[in-house]
């Protein structure tokens, strides 16, 4: 195995469970488990790797290891990322990685804050390197 999709599909089918089945156990989003193993998602924050952990039956530092890390030195311009956010929420296309140059995958999150209102999140991976808007 190489990949995290990779990864958490194994232990999930070893398991006999569905994608929906292990989104329950892990208390997640049926939507971030299959983002997760469509390959969308290369970095889990804590809490998420720790849930996901939790269902997987296994160590959070066993997930860890398939996480594409990355250094994020070379991103010191936020006025670049904040530039993608912007485009993102306003349905661009074809975008590039500022790091490589090869096309963005871009999405928007629907998520909701305490009080209940919609905040668009907007989200980025490359399609060649490790570059990624979470």
């Amino acid at each position: 195995m190489k990949t995290l999709a990779q990864f958490v599909q194994k232990k999930r089918d070893d398991l006999g469970l569905s994608p929906k089945g292990l989104a329950m156990m892990c208390n997640l989003d049926l939507n971030l488990i299959e983002d997760i193993e469509a390959g969308k998602e290369l970095f889990l924050p804590v809490t998420i790797r720790q849930s996901l952990a939790k269902g997987l039956k296994c160590p959070p530092e066993e997930i860890k290891k398939f996480e594409k890390d990355f250094d994020t030195h070379y991103l010191a311009d936020d006025k670049i990322i904040d530039s993608l956010k912007e485009l993102i929420l306003n349905g661009a296309g074809g975008l590039k990685c500022p790091k490589c140059g090869a096309p963005l995958i871009t999405r928007v999150a629907k998520m909701y804050d305490l009080e209940d209102n919609l905040v668009l999140h907007p989200k980025a991976h490359c399609t060649k390197c490790v570059f990624q808007i979470h």
